[in-house]
C-alpha cells in the first residue's frame, strides 16, 4: 500500500450517526485518495451502508463532515455531489428499464456533458457523448446487449449497466455498493480491471464489498468496521485477520 497516491479526494471526519437508540456510526474518519482503490469491509450491520450513503449525499450524518477534495459538502445533497464528480452506484440501484443499454450510458454521458436529458432521449446527443458511451459499451464489453432495453437483462448484467453508467459520467470519485454482487467470475474480471485502469489514471475508487477475493484483488486501502467503528485500517495481509474476526 502506498502511504500517499496521490490527494485526498474523499474524506469523512468524525462522522456520527443515529437511528434512534442504536449509533451506527460512532466517530468514524477516514480518507480515500486520488488514484487508489479503497475497501470498507466488516460484518453485516457494522455501519458501511450508513458510512457509504452518508458520503454519497443520500443519508445525512448528525454531526461531522464530508470533504471532497478538501471542500466540505456536508450539506449538498447526492445530486449536486453528483454534479462535482461524486458519483455513485448502490446496492438495489436501478436502471432506465424501458431504455436500452447505449440509451442508459448516453443519459449518463449527456449529464456528463452538461446537456438535457432530453437531448439523450430523443437521439440528438452531442457526438462527444456518444463517443463517451460507446467507448463505455466496448470497456465493460457491452457491445451485444447495446440494443436491448435494460429491463430485459439479467440482474448482473443490469449491475454491469450501472456500473458503465457511473463509468460514463466521468467520475472523479466513484462509490461503489456491492459492485460485483450478482456477477459471474468475467464480469467481475471485467470491472477489477476497469477499476484498476480507473485508479491508474487518477481516479479515486471506494467500494463496499464483501467478497474477499475481489476486495484481495483490487484493494490497495481497506477499511474494517464493527459495529460503527474503524477497527482497522491497511492492505489486505494487514487486515484480514481483524476483518474474520470481526
Amino acid at each position: 500500500m502506498t502511504d500517499h497516491p496521490g490527494h485526498p479526494a474523499l474524506a469523512a471526519r468524525h462522522l456520527i450517526r443515529r437511528f434512534g437508540g442504536v449509533l451506527a456510526l460512532d466517530d468514524v474518519s477516514l480518507t480515500a485518495f486520488s488514484g487508489e482503490i479503497s475497501a470498507l469491509v466488516g460484518p453485516n450491520g457494522a455501519g458501511k451502508s450508513t458510512l457509504f450513503h452518508c458520503l454519497a449525499g443520500s443519508l445525512r450524518a448528525d454531526s461531522g463532515s464530508v470533504l471532497l477534495d478538501g471542500r466540505d459538502i456536508s450539506r449538498l445533497p447526492a445530486d449536486a455531489r453528483s454534479r462535482r464528480g461524486l458519483i455513485a452506484t448502490y446496492q438495489q440501484g436501478s436502471v432506465f428499464p424501458s431504455l436500452t443499454v447505449r440509451e442508459n450510458l448516453l443519459v449518463a454521458a449527456e449529464n456528463r456533458h452538461r446537456s438535457t436529458l432530453v437531448r439523450a432521449l430523443v437521439g440528438r446527443p452531442a457526438r462527444a457523448s456518444g463517443a463517451v458511451a460507446d467507448r463505455a459499451l466496448n470497456t465493460f464489453r457491452l457491445g451485444q446487449w447495446r440494443d436491448m432495453p435494460a429491463g430485459d437483462l439479467s440482474t448482473g448484467m443490469v449491475r454491469l449497466v450501472e456500473i458503465a453508467r457511473a463509468y460514463a459520467a466521468g467520475p472523479r470519485v466513484l462509490l461503489l455498493d456491492e459492485p460485483v454482487s450478482g456477477l459471474n467470475r468475467a464480469e467481475t474480471g471485467v470491472v477489477a480491471e476497469v477499476l484498476r485502469g480507473l485508479a491508474d489514471s487518477g481516479v479515486c475508487v471506494l467500494l463496499v464489498e464483501h467478497d474477499r477475493d475481489f476486495v484481495e484483488q483490487v484493494a490497495e486501502r481497506i477499511s474494517v468496521l464493527a459495529t460503527g467503528r474503524i477497527v482497522a485500517q491497511g492492505d489486505f495481509a494487514n487486515v484480514q485477520a481483524v476483518w474474520s474476526a470481526a
